[in-house]
């Protein structure tokens, strides 16, 4: 189970990082459209789709990779105060029910957008540019998939803390920059205790 779990998370993690790289390419084709807009007075056809469309990919792609690092919200008011025995059993509870048929639903669903799509090469209705779509309506299975694995090593998870009683985190990769500045800080507190 603990390989499995080490497995999608190492997954979940590389497809978010990779495609955490739109952020920067939406960002340099926005400020492109903005130049060009206000600058030249020649708006682009096309860059309202583009970052419509990487925007979207980046949201869906990185949906496995939140989940396997515990970033989804939840309304962990109360839920903290469980002991996590009680914790993972609500959460088994809360995928079987209502992760994994919404994840199916995306797959299925997505899967008949994409086949749709795919077989009349769709473009966007919204531009005059008529950008390709076709392509971008995949990313709904292939999210879908990417969940649905991760999903599988968050059962796991919960299946082990509640034989344990201890949750198995995630390997961190990431740390949010307030939690850096705390422990830098801490650091440099001990160290002038410690001289």
């Amino acid at each position: 189970m603990i390989g499995f779990i080490r497995l999608a998370d190492r997954l979940s993690g590389w497809f978010g990082k990779t495609f955490a790289w739109l952020i920067l390419l939406m960002t340099f084709g926005t400020s492109y459209e903005v130049f060009v807009r206000y600058v030249l007075n020649a708006p682009t056809p096309w860059a309202f789709d583009m970052s419509f469309i990487m925007y979207g990919t980046l949201f869906l792609m990185a949906g496995a990779y939140t989940l396997s690092q515990g970033g989804h919200v939840r309304g962990d008011f109360v839920y903290r105060l469980w002991k996590p025995r009680t914790q993972a059993a609500v959460d088994l509870v809360l995928y079987l029910i209502f992760f994994f048929p919404g994840v199916l639903a995306l797959i299925i669903t997505g899967w008949k957008y994409s086949s749709r799509s795919w077989s009349y090469g769709e473009v966007s209705i919204n531009s005059p540019a008529g950008v390709p779509i076709f392509q971008f309506k995949s990313v709904m299975v292939a999210a879908g998939l990417l969940l649905a694995i991760q999903g599988v090593a968050q059962i796991f998870r919960c299946v082990l803390c509640l034989r344990t009683g201890e949750w198995l985190r995630a390997e961190k990769d990431v740390e949010e920059t307030e939690e850096a500045l705390i422990h830098q800080r801490e650091q440099e507190l001990e160290q002038r205790a410690h001289s």
